[in-house]
């Protein structure tokens, strides 16, 4: 943790949530401090999007409805992040919306000076493909890491158009570059039809194992979080949420919706029930606001990103799992 005492947010009691710069959740810029623990930063990207566009806009709008969050006090997982580390938001990545080789290569370029051991980092996306430069550098500064991966689809495609990096084919090009420790990584949220029955044959291979939405029909959200904790242990873990992973009743604005998804509450409780998990990085992506209704979508990739921020700063403070504190509860 930083030395200095927190700079949080802009007063929201003496300037209105609506009023002024909107950073996310009001929160300085990094050049307004002299050091930070977790930066926040867009990266304003969906060249590699394979469907519906617009994902480059989820930045801005993710930014504009976190002007609704109380970033105070985090109530189910018991921490004041904003007021226990400095948090920042780093604006924005700039890259070139043309070519997506170059566009990764940018945006690994300029997301590796906000890496530290001591620092983290939350991503706003974009498409999934911001994915791959950013696990890049991180994996640059803390060696591999495994995946917790949030999303409807496995993103594990080979090659798209014969393009070998897009939004699909990410955690593929991820494993084959030894980003991932070996046999740690996880999809949750997976679901729907896919292109070839051997696509899930090779997800297996590449040591990925997967919690269904049908899955979770059956054996709930609290089993899903003993296995996940059970399989991630204490290594460090890259959290990736593509916001399809929720059902499109509760995330309309994006580009490749699919039926029957978590609904929201499953997402925060599946979260916050990973409390203690040692999280080095993540990214929240896919927002596309043109097809959002009424900011349902930018509202809730704006919480998550506010849950993300509570796991980070609990597990700076040696937070035990959720599960581990309910067991030393009913043995009192």
């Amino acid at each position: 943790m930083t030395s200095h005492k927190p700079v949080g947010p802009v007063d929201t009691t003496k300037v209105p949530r609506y009023a002024g710069l909107a950073t996310f959740a009001k929160l300085p810029q990094i050049d307004q401090v002299p050091d930070y623990d977790i930066a926040i930063v867009g990266v304003p990207f969906d060249g590699g999007t394979s469907y519906r566009p617009g994902a480059r806009f989820g930045p801005a709008a993710v930014r504009e409805a976190s002007r609704l969050l109380r970033p105070g006090y985090h109530v189910e997982l018991d921490v004041e992040p904003v007021n226990e580390a400095q948090v920042v938001d780093a604006g924005d990545l700039a890259c070139t919306p043309y070519d997506i080789a170059q566009a990764v290569k940018e945006i690994e370029e300029q997301a590796l000076p906000l890496m530290a051991t001591d620092k983290r980092v939350i991503a706003i996306g974009g498409d999934h493909t911001i994915a791959l430069p950013m696990l890049r550098a991180l994996t640059a500064v803390h060696g591999p890491v495994a995946l917790l991966h949030f999303d409807a689809h496995l993103d594990t495609w080979d090659t798209y158009f014969d393009q070998p990096v897009t939004h699909g084919t990410i955690f593929r090009r991820a494993f084959e570059e030894g980003l991932l420790v070996e046999d740690s990584s996880m999809h949750i949220g997976i679901r729907g039809p896919v292109y070839d029955r051997a696509d899930f044959l090779r997800d297996h291979e590449f040591g990925f194992q997967i919690i269904r939405c049908s899955d979770l029909d059956v054996t709930g959200v609290p089993a899903a979080i003993q296995q996940v904790t059970e399989r991630l242990g204490n290594t460090p873990v890259y959290v990736s949420i593509d916001i399809d992973v929720l059902d499109p009743s509760y995330a309309p604005g994006t580009g490749t919706p699919e039926m029957g998804g978590l609904h929201s509450r499953e997402l925060l409780a599946l979260l916050r029930g990973l409390n203690g998990i040692n999280i080095v990085g993540a990214d929240v992506v896919e927002v596309a606001p043109a097809y959002d209704h009424a900011d349902i979508t930018s509202i809730a990739a704006a919480t998550v990103v506010f849950d993300l921020l509570g796991l980070m700063v609990n597990r700076s403070k040696g937070a035990s799992f959720a599960g581990e504190r309910d067991l030393e509860r009913s043995a009192v």
